[in-house]
């Protein structure tokens, strides 16, 4: 994972750039890009053409030697910068085998032969569909003057758009690249490929889980009752998991697992534990480099997580690491938290900064990569707020809501939190296969169904069955903590009572004179805000942020599902009160 900017239409009226302005620009870009360096600490590499400049940070993964970047085609005419992972790189290389001549073992360099092959036909919605990943990429065409801009199906690798005075347009891995140098900045669509023939980004990602009508009549695992009639659901549910962990196990680096104790960790640990003994990068035929499997937790002392953490760790064998902070370390710690996840979204914020912490400490034991929970609960309905819901229609609904949104809070947090000190994230649970499988299940076998005790069935629970065999009973059936409560409750309260001391009423009273564009809706968000606008002043990087109705953007449904949260201005999970055994 890198980063990288690049700018386009360089030219103005047909006319060619001037050598001046051309050295200018380069100068320009490549400022730019050593805002991102933090993304890509290994090396830096930069392409100058007559209309297009990319400059690239480089986080070395896979072929650490030979696959810096930009890359350059075997005829040297088509230029790639590019973020991410590409896990089913080998087949598609295979694929080109005597077609294209490949000149590093880089796993991103296999979208320049597939760009070769559609760029007459001009099907990059095709085209794209092919990797299987996370990423982003800009790709310029020098001998058709053209380029290619791509963002993977869900948004896990950030990406962001924007056009200076002169109409000149940039993309840019982060934000922070952009503001200063352009009038207008804009989050690239996630799914979404621009070419620069097209008027506007298109989109690529399209599903028929996206409508409740196409899952409905899926196989049930489960009656009503909640007997387990149809094991083959669950297996096909453990399967794909396992697959996906697998695959995105390739590494040239040393490489660990996110290890918070709950349940989507937990399964993501034990399953690597699984497969770390051998090389994945050869059909696992030879030792593994890095045999121990580290795993990394953290929290303030005695919290939850740290507690649930280690039991996970005795279990599943891991060489584990708890990591402690004190609450001042992390309210010093935020504005350079803010700085780089680029958002005030006050749930984003309370869980970045205990993972921006983790991540240097990971950077300082010379991890580089790695895997993550990220993506259950909006794939199974893992938040408490599921609890609530009236029938498999709006639960459904609600996943695919949640699904496209996951840019804008926990793969945004996750990507910027560790890349940050140059740790690379992978989410096995957003593989792109694994969420067509999990989507694709019957709603019903998901819901908090009432159970013939009269209690309501617990939340993930095909999840949990799927993978009970792998962990502890009390991991494998613990409640859902999300990140920031189970880091220490205290966190969250004392983050209240500052925010609280630090904004005064009259402050408050004139939010949105102070803020015109998305004005704060608590004092916490205002206190967020204001360092935000230090950093970034301008209204566009202000509109780059979520700012829906309600509470949190992520659990507006929930307002609509229950009256009594309808005021609720806190989106904790411990506010959902009759479903958290903590609740306020």
């Amino acid at each position: 994972m890198c980063g990288f900017v690049g700018a386009f239409d360089l030219s103005s009226g047909g006319q060619p750039v001037a050598e001046g302005l051309k050295e200018e620009l380069r100068s320009q870009v490549l400022e730019m890009s050593k805002r991102i360096r933090h993304r890509g600490p290994d090396w830096s590499g930069v392409y100058t053409g007559d209309n297009a400049i990319l400059s690239h940070e480089r986080l070395s993964i896979v072929d650490p030697l030979s696959g810096k970047q930009p890359l350059v085609s075997d005829d040297e005419k088509i230029i790639l910068a590019a973020n991410g992972e590409i896990y089913n790189h080998k087949e598609i290389r295979s694929s080109f085998a005597g077609k294209y001549n490949f000149r590093t073992g880089s796993d991103c360099e296999v979208i320049i032969p597939l760009y070769k092959k559609y760029r007459q036909s001009g099907n990059f919605a095709e085209m794209i569909e092919q990797l299987s990943g996370i990423f982003a990429f800009a790709l310029y065409d020098s001998e058709h003057d053209v380029y290619l801009i791509a963002r993977d199906e869900i948004g896990v690798i950030p990406l962001y758009q924007g056009w200076d005075k002169a109409g000149r347009y940039y993309v840019a891995s982060e934000l922070k690249a952009l503001e200063g140098d352009c009038q207008t900045i804009e989050e690239f669509p996630n799914g979404h490929y621009f070419y620069s023939k097209e008027q506007k980004p298109a989109r690529w990602y399209k599903r028929d889980w996206e409508t409740y009508e196409a899952v409905k009549n899926s196989a049930k695992a489960t009656d009503d009752k909640g007997e387990v009639i149809n094991p083959s659901v669950i297996e096909k549910v453990r399967n794909g998991l396992e697959a996906a962990v697998k695959a995105q196990l390739m590494s040239d680096v040393p490489y660990g697992v996110l290890l918070s104790g709950g349940l989507d960790s937990s399964i993501i640990a034990a399953i690597t534990q699984k497969y770390s003994k051998k090389r994945i990068e050869t059909d696992s035929k030879e030792a593994a480099w890095w045999p121990q499997l580290h795993s990394f937790a953290v929290g303030l002392e005695g919290s939850p997580d740290l507690i649930a953490a280690q039991k996970a760790a005795d279990y599943i064998g891991t060489v584990h690491h708890e990591v402690h902070f004190t609450i001042q370390e992390a309210l010093d710690a935020l504005p350079d938290v803010i700085y780089h996840i680029e958002t005030y979204d006050i749930t984003t914020v309370r869980a970045s900064t205990p993972m921006y912490l983790l991540a240097r400490v990971i950077k300082s034991m010379g991890i580089k990569m790695v895997l993550s929970g990220e993506g259950s609960d909006e794939l199974f309905g893992g938040y408490l707020y599921f609890h609530k819901a009236p029938n498999a229609q709006e639960f459904h609904e609600e996943l695919v809501r949640k699904m496209s949104k996951l840019h804008l809070y926990d793969c945004l947090r996750a990507n910027k939190s560790l890349m940050a000190w140059g740790v690379e994230g992978r989410v096995p649970f957003l593989d792109k296969d694994f969420i067509d499988i999990a989507m694709g299940l019957n709603p019903s076998d998901k819901m908090n169904i009432k159970l013939p005790d009269g209690k309501q069935r617990m939340e993930k629970w095909i999840l949990r069955k799927a993978f009970e065999d792998m962990l502890p009973e009390n991991i494998a059936w613990r409640q859902k903590e999300q990140f920031s409560d189970g880091v220490g409750y205290n966190w969250i309260d004392t983050l209240k009572k500052m925010t609280e001391e630090k904004v005064s009423d009259a402050e408050f009273a004139r939010r949105e004179n102070r803020f015109p564009v998305n004005p704060p809706k608590t004092k916490e968000e205002y206190y967020y805000r204001e360092i935000y606008s230090r950093l970034f002043p301008s209204d566009s990087a202000a509109r780059c942020v979520p700012h829906e109705a309600g509470v949190a953007c992520s659990t507006a449904k929930a307002l609509e599902w229950d009256a009594a949260w309808k005021n609720m201005d806190e989106p904790s999970g411990r506010a959902i009160a009759g479903v958290h055994d903590k609740a306020y």
